[in-house]
């Protein structure tokens, strides 16, 4: 059920009015909650009301997808719309080295044809329930860091699980404000998900990565699946009409999706911290995999295959990490994140009571960054991850944790074990998506190499993970002795710890090896950088609250927001204005313009069909939305709530609003509803699927 938040409606009456520290929303700026739209934005500049029956019924049509990604019902049997690049992790489980689905694209002609996929999970939005007081009362002031983590977690889990228990949904309760507020939300969960449609990858990602993150684009990126229940095709209460006219320039739109993270909220200092030390650490990892894979890749036509969607995935990692420190490092950036710091510091110190209330929420700040400075590489390696790059070690871990955690009441497990998270863990867990071992083999030598230089090969816990012997060496023992790509094994060692403990399986057993010592760098974090750092920012946050009030929006958390934009240009650095539509047949310029070689390459059947479309049909535009990472594959949609386009992209511009929105250059981008009916109707021959559409 929709509903509005209660605790902004009651923080909003003791807002403390300071015209000098009220900030002025650039333009377009937020990614902004469903119970708290920008009612006062909409009405004095676009003159739109956001109904409660308006917003619910975007709310209800908007999906998630919990491989990372937004999507929309746009059918009354269950067709769900998003990016190709959305749904490259089905595609690429789903094809095999004799039918490349995701090279090669798929068209369902009937429902029987559907291909189910094997372990996608779709989210929908049902309702927001605020349940701020019940955490914030598990955590009384005063109490110690690590009794505070543990209680706080201990709420959440308890919360979800009644929630689950009550409704039968899944339930997650998120941190919003970094701590200032929590939210309950509840979905409804799709595990049935078939494909039905996906275009040739060559067109979906069309100009490949010397056009990512680019525009002007042409790219139809964009796939169909449809959501099953009980066997039979969703028949969803909410879904959105196609508009057959689409936009124009100028139109108001709006963007109902799942943004991942955002870190507007961060102080100075944690911005200075990620410049320096996170950012560099991660882009080393990136570049170090995407020359691994890109290497693998080019020595068969079946490893490009394989190694495909991984690399399409780091590849796009690594330009939006270099797009994002490129911004960090931009005086000008830092410096009106220092402006408006500054301004709240200000404000806090004219007022005593205020002061009072909050103490030194930047100097506690400060304080956790730079006890996480000190662990920060082995908490990177040990408990993210990074020096165990396969897949068959994350299903280790996962069994060798679920076998311990399972022992406990669920409000003492990990987070990710809680019981109102079975479910979904147990899906992924039990997949059998194809495990290919030169492809782990190669990750896991190269994580442990990693680890190698970071830590010193003389480095006790290394030294018995290596086991005497050379990354390489022992990542191809581990791999190729483990039988973790057996489903039916993986189904016996999750029946309980005796399973988990008997098991000689080398990569249960490194788990079990390293585990010990992740989790006290896990726990180290969690008491003495998470949890006080998290009642630092509640207090920012309060602080915020009582000078700003509650029209403001929290930093992304990958649940549903909602943003508010204009179609609209603009002018590149050389002064020339980009408008804001490309046509479908400035794909064949370019493709030309490139010889037609790869990247740039269409599919045979765009350049067989060429001569049967509208080649001044809208392909790819841009518009003004506030986006960020897990926005794609989100509507967009016009005033009477229609699908007029899907998001697949930023431009590099939009890649510092991770950090600050600007919209002077920075656009979202997106495929335009009409081309996704042109490219149907007259490229893949699939009218019924045309027809069905917003229908």
């Amino acid at each position: 059920m929709w509903t509005r938040c209660l605790v902004c409606s009651v923080l909003s009456a003791v807002t403390i009015p300071l015209t000098n520290i009220t900030p002025e929303l650039l333009a377009d700026e937020g990614m902004w909650l469903f119970n708290n739209p920008p009612e006062r934005l909409l009405k004095d500049k676009y003159q739109f009301q956001a109904t409660q029956p308006w917003m619910e019924h975007l709310q209800r049509a908007s999906v998630r997808f919990n491989s990372g990604g937004s999507g929309s019902f746009v059918s009354s049997r269950g067709l769900v719309l998003t990016n190709h690049h959305v749904g490259a992790d089905a595609l690429q489980k789903l094809s095999t080295a004799e039918r490349d689905i995701l090279k090669d694209g798929f068209l369902a002609r009937s429902l029987a044809e559907e291909i189910r996929c094997v372990d996608l999970e779709l989210n929908v939005l049902i309702g927001i329930e605020d349940v701020t007081e019940r955490v914030n009362a598990a955590v009384p002031a005063g109490m110690e860091p690590s009794e505070a983590s543990q209680a706080r977690q201990a709420v959440m889990a308890t919360i979800e699980q009644e929630s689950l228990d009550q409704t039968g949904l899944r339930s997650d309760v998120v941190t919003l404000y970094q701590g200032g507020l929590y939210h309950l939300y509840r979905f409804k969960k799709y595990t049935d998900v078939r494909l039905v449609f996906a275009p040739e990858q060559d067109i979906a990602f069309f100009g490949g990565d010397p056009d990512n993150f680019e525009y002007p684009r042409f790219d139809l990126d964009f796939c169909l699946f449809r959501a099953y229940e009980d066997d039979q095709p969703v028949l969803p209460p909410h879904f959105l009409k196609w508009s057959v006219s689409g936009v124009a320039d100028g139109d108001l739109v709006f963007v109902s999706g799942h943004p991942g993270r955002t870190s507007r909220q961060n102080t100075v200092s944690h911005l200075e911290f990620l410049r320096d030390r996170a950012f560099p650490f991660i882009l080393n990892v990136l570049r170090r995999r995407e020359v691994q894979l890109a290497t693998f890749s080019e020595r068969s036509r079946e490893n490009a295959r394989r190694a495909k969607d991984d690399l399409f995935g780091i590849a796009n990692s690594r330009k939006a990490r270099l797009g994002g420190l490129a911004g960090l490092q931009d005086p000008a950036v830092i410096g009106r994140k220092a402006a408006e710091e500054q301004k709240l510091r200000d404000a806090v110190a004219a007022d005593p009571s205020l002061q009072a209330a909050c103490g030194d929420p930047w100097a506690d700040i400060d304080r956790t960054l730079r006890v996480w400075d000190e662990f920060y590489v082995t908490h990177q390696l040990l408990e993210r991850g990074l020096a165990f790059n396969s897949q068959k070690f994350s299903i280790a871990r996962t069994l060798v944790r679920m076998a311990d955690e399972d022992a406990k009441p669920t409000a003492e497990r990990l987070r990710e074990y809680r019981a109102s998270n079975r479910d979904s863990l147990l899906q992924q867990l039990l997949s059998d998506a194809p495990i290919y071992d030169d492809l782990e083999t190669l990750g896991l030598a190269d994580s442990l190499s990693l680890y190698a230089e970071l830590v010193g090969m003389q480095e006790p816990l290394l030294q018995q993970v290596l086991a005497g012997k050379s990354p390489r060496q022992r990542a191809a023992d581990l791999v190729n002795g483990s039988q973790l790509h057996n489903v039916e094994l993986r189904k016996q060692l999750a029946g309980g710890a005796a399973a988990v403990a008997a098991s000689p399986d080398p990569m249960i057993l490194l788990a079990r090896l390293v585990d010990a010592a992740a989790r006290k760098v896990r726990t180290w974090y969690e008491e003495q950088v998470e949890e006080p750092q998290r009642q630092a920012y509640a207090r920012l946050a309060d602080v915020r609250f009582r000078l700003l009030g509650t029209d403001t929006y929290p930093d992304a958390t990958f649940t549903l927001r909602l943003s508010v934009g204009v179609v609209k240009g603009f002018t590149d650095d050389q002064g020339q204005d980009v408008p804001a539509w490309t046509p479908i047949g400035g794909t064949y310029q370019r493709a030309a313009e490139h010889d037609h070689l790869p990247p740039f390459a269409l599919p045979q059947s765009w350049l067989d069909r060429k001569d049967r479309l509208d080649l001044d049909t809208p392909f790819n535009f841009v518009c003004t939305n506030d986006i960020i990472g897990g926005n794609s594959g989100s509507p967009v949609v016009n005033r009477h709530g229609e699908f007029v386009g899907v998001i697949f992209d930023g431009n590099l511009p939009s890649l510092v609003w991770d950090f600050i929105f600007t919209e002077e250059q920075g656009r979202s981008v997106a495929v335009d509803s009409r081309a996704i009916v042109e490219s149907l109707r007259k490229v893949y021959d699939a009218n019924s699927l045309a027809d069905e559409l917003g229908k």
